[in-house]
């Protein structure tokens, strides 16, 4: 493969790239710095690509490998992340007044519940162990095949499927449990009340019934409901949406609360 065919495909898996290694990481600075190395890597490894995989796979496996050294010696966040970091919100002044003024003023200022439902996903899906999440992420957002996340993870096809199925699993029970949108007694409601924060005017009935997740409430197909949402995030770019500067905004909340949090349990 020449230089210039990998500048014009990597361009190409600039932007899928960078959303993964966000939803991993859970900072813009690092997925920013992971996708950069990972070019500066791939460059440097160009004559050990042998196309046994597409060079989509061969990219995302170097950009995991480069993540999970990022986050090897980090603790998995907890499940309740959204209402510890909700509690700490409360306190911060300064939170809400950003938050506002990018509501106020930016044209990725936006707040839609389809697009905290996929900030949710994000925060949630690192309490899972770091392969767990890896594969839940390539499987059911990013839509890679079975045997290409087997070459992406250098792991057995038995593993893999270890990992999507307690991943998912645990991922259903989490938002079982938590999810009032899926469950009347889920005890997590931050999608509309964000939406009364934010939208004051807007019914958040109203938003909700246009998601079609929120349409099968009491549905007791769990798997279903998991589907519906993994959906709702595939068509979601955290970075390009109407709504992207107000959620990465929560996102970097939530990531340094987590840092005080973790760093104080652990004392």
């Amino acid at each position: 493969m020449q230089i210039e065919q990998l500048n014009r495909e990597f361009e190409e898996l600039r932007r899928p790239m960078k959303s993964f290694i966000l939803r991993m990481t859970a900072s813009v600075a690092d997925a920013e710095d992971i996708v950069h190395d990972t070019y500066l890597k791939a460059v440097d490894k160009l004559d050990s690509f042998r196309e046994i995989s597409s060079l989509k796979t061969w990219l995302f496996s170097i950009a995991s490998n480069l993540a999970k050294d990022n986050l090897r010696a980090k603790k998995r966040w907890p499940e309740n992340v959204n209402d510890i970091s909700k509690e700490a919100a409360l306190s911060d002044k300064q939170f809400f007044m950003e938050a506002m003024q990018i509501r106020n003023t930016s044209p990725q200022g936006d707040f839609e519940i389809k697009e905290h439902i996929a900030f949710c996903f994000t925060c949630i899906a690192k309490s899972l162990p770091l392969e767990h999440q890896i594969c839940l992420l390539l499987k059911e957002v990013y839509e890679f095949k079975l045997t290409e996340i087997v070459q992406i993870m250098d792991t057995s096809e038995a593993m893999v499927k270890y990992y999507l199925h307690t991943g998912r699993s645990k991922m259903i029970n989490i938002f079982e449990g938590r999810c009032a949108l899926i469950n009347k007694e889920g005890i997590c409601h931050q999608c509309t009340e964000l939406n009364g924060i934010f939208n004051p005017k807007q019914n958040s009935q109203e938003e909700l019934l246009k998601i079609e997740m929120a349409r099968e409430i009491g549905n007791p197909d769990k798997e279903r409901l998991f589907d519906l949402r993994t959906n709702i995030i595939k068509g979601i770019d955290p970075f390009e949406s109407n709504a992207a500067t107000l959620q990465l905004h929560h996102l970097e909340h939530n990531r340094r609360t987590m840092e005080k949090y973790l760093e104080k349990v652990a004392d």
